[in-house]
């Protein structure tokens, strides 16, 4: 049976433990709220890139498409974590960029996978899945500007080395607090629908604005930023997804605290009334035998 001192610093462990699970529900909150902003943020960005796409593409009575890859090569960038704490995360990304892939007609050594966040590699190699390069997940918003950086040097490194031409996006997308789920980007090929549609969409005003760029390298450019605003916003939604998922593990293990509390305190309290009633039956024994010898 436990002694009042060992529940006692049960008690205090419990309490501590529910200390760090609050500073940590709020860490994780304020970072939702910083990484939804950073997303809003790109909206405008994103209008302005495709009205210099819609310029650009004005200027061409035809859109000439590239052809079809004649290989299956394909390359996809899995979002994950470096942080615990975050529940399923991991597995469920992975569990959902792999069955995807095994949907192609691609074979496993066809594929590069690049991971961004440490701890999802374990999840995707257990699944038979193999990790040619990870990248750290950033740690604030800061950080998101040289890993998409980083990405995009990878991604032209596939595309002129490697003869890969599809490329796939794997990760969480944040919808609210509490619910998200494991989304893919197509980033290449480049939708040619939605280039045709911007190609064919009425400009906001009657004169058209004009450009003196060359219009391959005007073009290129704003694909670019295009890709550039597409990773970003990636990131910005999987770290927001993480600490969605954190924030949810955190409010489960603060229930649990609070009902260990609760059940520490009862048995504290039960020892303490035991202990006590102990010592004052000890005191009325002692009582009645200094009567009994007079």
């Amino acid at each position: 049976m436990s002694t009042i001192e060992s529940i006692k610093r049960k008690i205090e462990i419990a309490q501590e433990l529910q200390s760090v699970v609050k500073t940590m529900k709020a860490i994780a909150a304020v970072s939702i709220k910083q990484y939804e902003r950073a997303v809003e943020s790109l909206v405008e960005y994103n209008q302005t890139i495709e009205m210099g796409l819609q310029v650009v593409l004005a200027a061409r009575e035809t859109l000439i498409l590239a052809e079809p890859s004649k290989n299956n090569r394909l390359a996809a960038i899995v979002f994950g974590s470096d942080q615990g704490m975050c529940g399923q995360f991991n597995e469920q990304i992975a569990s959902y960029a792999i069955a995807f892939l095994n949907n192609l007609s691609n074979q496993p050594q066809e594929r590069k996978i690049l991971a961004v966040g440490t701890r999802v590699i374990a999840s995707l190699e257990n699944a038979g899945q193999s990790v040619e390069e990870y990248f750290a997940m950033p740690k604030s918003i800061a950080g998101i500007t040289p890993i998409v950086q980083e990405l995009l040097l990878k991604i032209e490194e596939w595309r002129t080395h490697d003869q890969i031409n599809q490329i796939s996006l794997f990760y969480n997308q944040f919808l609210s607090n509490n619910s998200h789920h494991p989304h893919s980007l197509h980033l290449l090929p480049v939708d040619q629908e939605w280039l045709r549609n911007l190609q064919q969409q009425r400009w906001s005003s009657r004169s058209l604005p004009t450009f003196t760029m060359d219009w391959n390298k005007l073009f290129s450019s704003l694909i670019e930023q295009y890709f550039f605003i597409s990773l970003y916003r990636v990131i910005a939604e999987s770290l927001a997804s993480e600490n969605s998922h954190r924030l949810t593990s955190m409010q489960v293990a603060q229930k649990n605290i609070e009902e260990s509390l609760e059940e520490l305190t009862a048995q504290f309290q039960h020892q303490r009334q035991n202990s006590i009633t102990e010592e004052l039956l000890d005191i009325v024994a002692g009582f009645e035998a200094l009567n009994e010898t007079k």
